[in-house]
């Protein structure tokens, strides 16, 4: 995990020598990024060494854990703090931040440094950058896509005497799953198997409670089953979309799947957990985040040949993934906004862009995505492609927050905790939201 201890690299001695100003204005330069503490931030402290190398300005950091990073950085928006400069914050936000104008819009920007919107992903523009949603309304530039994929053992499932098990009992090769019946099969299958010593368990999913985790889990089954957040013909509509047969299926498979395979414990488990889970070979598959996927192949125990890479399995209603990543802002309080300007500038050049997935973090540049070569750049790169172009986010609303709860607390007293049935669960969700959008007047 990052710590903001990684910023003392950028020795104020070594800033002066590369900047191509007087010393005392260059030691006083200095812009704060505010993001999560986790693999991907390490090499952005990297890759911003280049931009105080151009520019002479120093990059602080400040990093916290994915379990407070909503809270934390909310509150900092809400309390109009000078903190962060910069920060890279959840798509989810952009209503709110927008509409308490909390990060400068960008849109006239981006118009006159030619920053062309179509020139990245079009799920990471709607997804991370426009308010309303869908229109040309920019408060961020796409910084981290990402999307829920998955990960197995692949020297596991290539052990003939397995294969041989599988298919005389599903009467299929044993690979890895492309529909959510198939995930459930493999699943099971693996669950209770002693390999390498050590029993071990079909699939790692997320359960974790306080913060985002179980909604973005759950949704990679619900929404391949038929879940939708409304009505797409009359927004807010929510009786037959949140709550359809298809939605209520797709919550108790994965609540199945958590029941069968899961390994003991897990109750309240997000990202960390589930690297830990495939690191100790518990697990055979494993839901996470591709912005992990780096780390994971170059593990030494369970990264290289060992490790494969698949897309969330399609379900009867389709198939889709859940939308993770975040875009950059510039926060309307800051007192560098044009300095923090040049750094979104600089960010979005295609070479930095290049550098930035090169270097383990994600680029939404179709300069690099679309490139010849790109699929071939990391081993699950195709993977990533793929998922990209099939992702759907939660409610982008102002008060989303208080929304994501209500969700995480009715999906985890079912899942984990037992209560009621997927039905219910569901039912009362939809009360909670209504509740939510009526005292927002989004509804009557």
């Amino acid at each position: 995990m990052s710590k903001t201890s990684a910023m003392a690299g950028l020795a104020v001695a070594g800033l002066v020598a590369a900047a191509p100003l007087n010393s005392a204005w260059a030691q006083a330069k200095s812009l704060t990024l505010c993001w999560a503490a986790w693999d991907p931030a390490n090499a952005l402290v990297e890759l911003s060494k280049d931009f105080t190398k151009e520019t002479g300005i120093e990059m602080k950091f400040e990093f916290v854990p994915w379990t407070s990073f909503a809270a934390r950085f909310i509150n900092e928006m809400n309390s109009h703090s000078k903190l962060c400069d910069l920060m890279i914050g959840d798509g989810e936000w952009i209503g709110l931040a927008a509409e308490n104008k909390h990060w400068v819009p960008l849109t006239d920007f981006f118009a006159k440094e030619h920053i062309s919107m179509d020139t990245f992903i079009p799920a990471t523009v709607e997804g991370y950058s426009t308010w309303p949603v869908g229109t040309p309304n920019y408060w961020a530039l796409p910084a981290f896509p990402d999307a829920v994929g998955w990960t197995y053992r692949k020297d596991w499932f290539a052990k003939p005497e397995l294969r041989a098990e599988f298919k005389q009992k599903y009467n299929r090769e044993l690979e890895p799953p492309k529909t959510w019946d198939e995930l459930l099969e493999v699943a099971k299958f693996f669950t209770g198997k002693e390999i390498d010593g050590k029993k071990v368990y079909g699939s790692y999913i997320y359960t974790e409670r306080g913060s985002e985790g179980i909604t973005m889990g759950v949704t990679n089954a619900m929404l391949n089953y038929g879940f939708l957040y409304q009505n797409p013909k009359k927004p807010y509509e929510m009786e037959g979309f949140v709550n359809s047969a298809g939605a209520v299926k797709g919550l108790e498979v994965y609540k199945e799947l958590y029941k069968c395979c899961q390994p003991p414990g897990l109750t309240n488990a997000y990202m960390q957990e589930g690297l830990d889970a495939f690191k100790s070979g518990q697990v055979a598959m494993q839901m996470n985040w591709f912005a992990f996927f780096p780390g994971l192949y170059k593990d030494p125990n369970v990264g290289g040949d060992k490790i494969g890479f698949f897309i969330n399995p399609a379900g009867p209603a389709g198939q889709w993934t859940q939308l993770g990543g975040q875009g950059i802002e510039v926060m309307s309080y800051s007192d560098h906004k044009e300095d923090a300007l040049k750094y979104i500038k600089w960010f979005a050049q295609p070479a930095v862009q290049q550098k930035w997935w090169d270097i383990g973090g994600s680029s939404a540049s179709k300069t690099v995505t679309d490139a010849p070569g790109f699929a071939k750049s990391a081993a699950f790169a195709p993977e990533f492609t793929q998922s990209m172009k099939m992702t759907v986010d939660f409610w982008h609303e102002p008060v989303q927050l208080d929304m994501l709860l209500d969700m995480q607390k009715r999906i985890h007293d079912y899942v984990v905790a037992d209560k009621g049935t997927a039905k219910e669960a569901l039912d009362l969700l939809i009360k909670d939201w209504t509740k939510i959008l009526k005292d927002e007047g989004k509804i009557d």
